[in-house]
């Protein structure tokens, strides 16, 4: 498998599991193991649009609902998209994913 980048590594945000700033939090998308390799990923780092309270753009974002206008515009998930193509794991999957995981 190809590794690709995470959204912590694409977006150079510094909320990382490697996090270096002092005060800086560890981005929910780096703890949420249910969705670890999805889209050849880490953890949920190449599926972040479905986990709540992400930290894009410096800012703490809601819940799914009140993000994923966003994230369909996001730089980042055009690349997975595209990346993907035809593998790419619709969002209702992932969803079901976490409620079951």
């Amino acid at each position: 498998m190809e590794r690709r980048l995470n959204c912590w590594e694409y977006k150079k945000c510094g909320y990382g599991p490697n996090v270096k700033k002092s005060g800086h939090m560890i981005c929910p998308t780096v703890s949420e193991g249910r969705l670890n390799g999805v889209h050849n990923g880490a953890q949920a780092g190449r599926a972040c649009w479905v986990i709540a309270g992400t930290f894009c753009n410096g800012d703490v974002q809601g819940k799914f609902a009140q993000k994923y206008g966003t994230c369909m515009n996001c730089d980042f998930y055009q690349k997975v998209l595209e990346e993907e193509g035809h593998k790419f794991e619709i969002t209702l999957i992932l969803m079901k994913r976490l409620r079951e995981g």
